[in-house]
Formats: C-alpha cells, sequence, structure tokens
C-alpha cells in the first residue's frame, strides 16, 4: 500500500521550522509516498523548498475554521500519519486529531521554548503538551536539550517522546580548502529571525571589539528586533562596517563569501543556520546555547562563548577571523543532520505509529 502522510503548520513563512516541515515533505514525496501540506494561509518564503508533487491546502481562514477544516482533511485523506510543527500548529493538530479520532496516528513536534513562541495560541498549546503528549501517538523534540526541557518543565510523556535532529538542506555547499576560506574577506556572518532572544545587539556590541583589519559584520534576517539592531549600530558607529541586508530564502552566496559564522542567541533549540555554516566549511563561534552546543559536539567544530559576553565573543571572531582551519572536519559533521538522514528518522517513527495504530 502507497504510504500518505499529511504535514502541518501554519504557513511557509520565513521561519526554520517551517522551512524543517517542507523539506521532510519534500523527502517523502521522493520516496513515492502520497504526501499532504496543510497550511492556515499562504506564504512564499519557503515555497520553494516543497516538491511539485506535495499536495498544497490552505485552511479556511480563523483558528475554528481550520481546525474543523484539518479535522475533515484527516477523516477524509486518512493519512497513516499526521505531522504539525510550532505551538499553535500543534494544538490545532491535536484539536482536529481528537475531533476527526485520529488521534494514534497524530505526532507533533516541538522547535522552541516556551519563550521562543509568544503567541498566545502557542503557549496554550505548550501548556497543553502534558495531555497532548498522552493522548498523542508521538511528540518530537529537534535537540536532546529541548528533549529534556519538555521533560523537566511540562512533564511530557517519557514513553512517547523522543528527539529527532531537524533536516537542514545545503545547497551548492562544496568541499573547501582551509586557504581558499582564509582569502576570502574578512566578513563575518550571522542569521535569524531578529527576535530578542537571538540577542543580535549583543553580536553588534561584540563586533564593536573586533580588531582584525578590515573586517565587517552581515546580518541576514528580519524580525521585531530590527529597531534595536539599527540602534546599536548608530550607537556604536558602525554603520560602514555592518549590513542587513533583510531575509534571505536562498543564503547560499553569502556562505561562500563568509570567512565566518556566529551564532550569538541567549537560547536556541537547535540552529539550523549552524549547520549550513558548517556545511560550507565556516568556522563557527556560538554562546553556549543547547542546540549550536550539540552540533558543534560542545567546542569539538566550532568555538563557544559565554552567554552575553561580548568581549569573549570578540575575542573568538578574532581568532577565527585570523586562523579559520580546516573545513574538512566541519563539513562532514553537517552530514549528520542531513535531509536524508532526518526522513530515514522519520519514516522508522512512522513506521512505528503505523503498526501501533492498526488498521487505518
Amino acid at each position: 500500500m502507497r504510504r500518505k502522510y499529511l504535514f502541518y503548520t501554519h504557513a511557509l513563512a520565513g521561519g526554520g521550522a517551517e522551512r524543517v516541515l517542507s523539506l521532510l515533505a519534500s523527502g517523502f514525496a521522493e520516496r513515492d509516498c502520497d504526501v499532504i501540506f496543510a497550511c492556515d494561509h499562504a506564504a512564499q518564503e519557503n515555497r520553494g523548498y516543497l516538491d511539485p508533487r506535495v499536495r498544497l491546502v490552505i485552511l479556511p481562514t480563523g483558528h475554528v475554521a481550520a481546525v474543523k477544516a484539518l479535522a475533515a482533511l484527516l477523516r477524509e485523506e486518512r493519512p497513516h500519519v499526521a505531522l504539525s510543527g510550532i505551538g499553535v500548529s500543534n494544538l490545532k493538530l491535536f484539536l482536529a486529531a481528537a475531533r476527526a479520532g485520529r488521534l494514534k496516528r497524530a505526532a507533533q513536534s516541538l522547535h522552541g521554548y516556551f519563550h521562543s513562541e509568544p503567541q498566545w495560541l502557542s503557549r496554550v498549546g505548550a501548556l497543553m503538551l502534558p495531555l497532548s503528549s498522552r493522548a498523542m501517538a508521538r511528540t518530537v523534540a529537534v535537540s536532546d536539550g529541548l528533549d529534556a526541557y519538555a521533560r523537566r518543565r511540562y512533564r511530557v510523556s517519557a514513553s512517547r517522546t523522543l528527539r529527532i535532529y531537524n533536516p537542514v538542506l545545503t545547497r551548492g555547499a562544496q568541499p573547501r580548502g582551509a586557504a581558499e576560506i582564509a582569502r576570502r574577506a574578512p566578513i563575518v556572518l550571522a542569521s535569524g529571525r531578529f527576535a530578542s532572544y537571538k540577542n543580535f545587539p549583543m553580536l553588534v556590541r561584540a563586533f564593536a571589539h573586533v580588531t582584525y583589519p578590515g573586517a565587517r559584520l552581515v546580518l541576514l534576517g528580519e524580525g521585531e528586533d530590527r529597531p534595536r539592531i539599527e540602534g546599536e549600530i548608530a550607537r556604536l558607529h558602525l554603520s560602514d562596517r555592518v549590513s542587513l541586508p533583510g531575509y534571505l530564502p536562498e543564503p547560499w552566496r553569502q556562505y561562500e563569501q563568509a570567512r565566518v559564522f556566529v551564532s550569538p542567541s541567549d537560547s536556541e533549540a537547535f540552529g539550523l543556520v549552524v549547520v549550513e555554516a558548517l556545511a560550507h566549511g565556516l568556522p563557527v563561534v556560538s554562546t553556549r546555547t543547547e542546540g549550536p552546543g550539540e552540533i558543534l559536539d560542545h567546542g569539538r567544530y566550532g568555538a563557544m562563548t559565554p552567554l552575553r559576553d561580548e568581549l569573549s565573543m570578540a575575542r573568538a571572531i578574532d581568532a577565527a577571523l585570523a586562523k579559520p582551519g580546516d573545513p574538512a572536519p566541519r563539513q562532514a559533521r553537517a552530514e549528520h543532520f542531513s535531509v536524508a538522514a532526518a526522513v530515514e528518522a522519520y519514516a522508522a517513527l512512522f513506521d512505528d505509529i503505523d503498526r501501533e495504530a492498526g488498521a487505518p
């Protein structure tokens, strides 16, 4: 029997979790599965990552109408497994699957902490995790740190919760030589949503202490924290050394031009951009947060600095600019987080769910 899977999130908007769901859906479509991708509203930022063979369904406007329509879709299509991602979407899949009698075939994925999903319905979904993690087939955390956090804070079901690392697409990443990276202009790259917990203003302040000749900082992204970032750039008179090109759905050229990548977050459940940087051979400087810590094997594949320590980060950036090091181990490490590896892990999970649920 041809397998049918449904993936659900709020939109194919410009975020990491949205990209993860689209990559997973596309990976299963490439396996000749019948794949449906349901969204609350249309968006284009991550639309290009969705395989044309995936059926895209836009649900009606409004949370109640969307839940009813999603429940109807589950009843009509009867997917072997439905998977959601991000707090509000997890809550709505939980309600829709309960309404459709499909909880045994529904799974949710956690991509962030309570403070990183401030929308009120996302927080309701987080507070419902003690119930939903026991009623639904599985709950997936995208890092060991997030798994431990969910078990500690929400008391999620220990037997039905597991960790699967995110799939990371690295278009254009080619083997790099140490000399080639060292010859590049001293560009320091950072990327992510401009949210307060990402702490890009701290990176701007740290960059003010960087002494490497000609160093420039490029910050990719958009979000509510942009005025604070711009304020720090102006206050420190760095407008000639720091640029903000905005959100780029295809940032590969920027990775190919940079000499160093930096992740300055106060907290980070995973860190897609850290894997992307490793895949392009870049030395990475990151704060000691959970996701990047696991990706970098706690300092083996990149430099890690204390949270909010501007001088330590500046020193690490200077050191990486001066000696970028061998990119080969970094690129090999990135392969652990490939799309193929994640799809294989989810395929095994979906098989388990299907076997436990019985007749579809």
